[in-house]
């Protein structure tokens, strides 16, 4: 039994306070640094940039940087990246259950899904 957990492995790809709202905001397609940064103004400008850094080494992002003056950035979701998705749903459906304890609301903001990635129904 050496392998690792599926779990396990899935959940240290996005394990960070912020590595789930940045992808979160990336699902609706390629956005520069400072937009991140707007859109998620609790995370500090370095703890961002290691989230960022450790989310394209771990392949669910991609980094492209456009030959300009001054130069422009840009993170997009990889392929990898949207695919974990269908996890994030299933993350959705279960916070809407009603366990009794707690009960989920859905502002219907459509971030649950990626753009490029949404399904009839969704």
């Amino acid at each position: 039994m050496g392998g690792k957990c599926p779990i396990e492995s899935t959940l240290s790809l996005i394990n960070g306070k912020w590595k789930l709202l940045i992808l979160k905001e990336l699902s609706q397609g390629a956005v520069r640094y400072g937009k991140l940064g707007a859109a998620i103004p609790a995370v500090s400008a370095k703890v961002l940039t290691q989230q960022l850094r450790e989310l394209e080494e771990d392949g669910l992002i991609v980094r492209t940087v456009y030959a300009e003056v001054p130069p422009r950035v840009e993170y997009s979701l990889s392929d990898m990246g949207t695919s974990i998705f269908s996890v994030f749903k299933e993350l959705r459906r279960w916070g809407l259950e009603d366990d009794g304890l707690v009960r989920g609301e859905c502002s219907f903001c459509g971030q649950c899904i990626p753009v490029h990635g949404r399904e009839k129904g969704d």
